[in-house]
């Protein structure tokens, strides 16, 4: 628009002169002077508001680039407080998976605590049942005492009762030392010996339920099943452990194992890939979690599930 406008100025001026050139040669030098005069005015004028012009178009220019400089401040404040909202809630995701793997553990530990008096209430009960049967026996199982050689027992004084001899409890078979008989079990084990071991392993489960190597024979017992490729029965050995002995040295191996075998049932994906997730978030740096996200990744599974909106 500037630019036409110039043209059409200098347009004017080109006239002017034109016309000054054509003027005939007898017009008077007054003329001349006058119009000369108003071509130099007009030129001026010309000059003057291109001047404007240039000024107004600088100012223009500034204030766009102000605009524009003001518009990355605000676009660059944007993202700083957009990364900081994120690094917020990844904060705030971090404390909350912490503390849901305490909370998490706490349970653990109450219910391995829930399961101890369980079996203790168990064990107390089975000895006052075998304490009463030996105070209590049952009638004709008290033999008569007789007097070697004689025809016919002796009768008692009157006024004194009878005297009879406590028959003898049969004395229960002796339990064998709980360190011999899994050290026997993992013997028998580690040579591929699985039926001799699961015997073993059972037999200290059997007469040591509270001991922590109770724990450790369930979980031998179900990775003998998993070896074996009877997943459900492995399944239900590694939750003995989980439930029963969350504290054992075994669990975070036990929780890899179930989740390993519940990927092997049909329909149990799902359930398994939970296991392991879960097994990650209680036991974040033990060498198991580390195969369960080597697993994950194999299943093209995140570690973590997404968190809900």
């Amino acid at each position: 628009m500037l630019k036409a406008h110039k043209l059409r100025m200098r347009l004017a001026a080109a006239v002017v002169l034109a016309a000054l050139c054509s003027l005939p040669a007898q017009a008077t030098s007054k003329e001349i002077i006058e119009l000369q005069t108003q071509v130099q005015q007009l030129v001026d004028m010309v000059q003057r508001l291109q001047s404007t012009l240039d000024t107004r178009l600088g100012v223009v220019q500034h204030l766009a680039e102000q605009t524009a400089d003001n518009a990355n401040r605000i676009s660059a404040t944007v993202s700083a407080l957009q990364q900081k909202i994120n690094a917020q809630n990844d904060a705030g995701n971090g404390k909350l998976d912490t503390l849901s793997g305490q909370v998490q553990s706490l349970n653990d530990s109450v219910d391995e605590l829930k399961s101890r008096i369980a079996k203790l209430d168990k064990t107390v009960q089975d000895m006052q049942a075998q304490l009463q049967s030996a105070q209590n026996p049952p009638p004709g199982a008290v033999a008569a005492s007789s007097t070697p050689g004689a025809g016919a027992p002796q009768e008692a004084a009157p006024g004194v009762p009878p005297t009879s001899s406590m028959p003898a409890v049969p004395a229960a078979n002796a339990a064998p030392p709980v360190q011999e008989a899994f050290q026997a079990g993992m013997r028998d084990y580690n040579a591929a010996r699985y039926d001799v071991a699961a015997s073993e392993f059972q037999d200290v489960i059997h007469y040591y339920p509270l001991d922590e190597l109770a724990g450790s024979a369930e979980f031998y017992l179900g990775d003998i099943a998993y070896r074996r490729l009877k997943f459900s029965e492995a399944v239900k050995d590694f939750n003995a452990v989980l439930e029963g002995f969350p504290g054992s040295p075994k669990a975070p191996a036990a929780q890899l194992r179930k989740g390993l075998a519940l990927l092997q049932m049909k329909d149990k994906r799902d359930a398994g890939v939970h296991e392991l997730r879960l097994l990650i978030q209680r036991h974040p740096q033990s060498p198991e979690a580390a195969q369960a996200r080597t697993k994950l990744a194999g299943l093209g599974v995140k570690p973590a599930a997404a968190p809900a909106h």
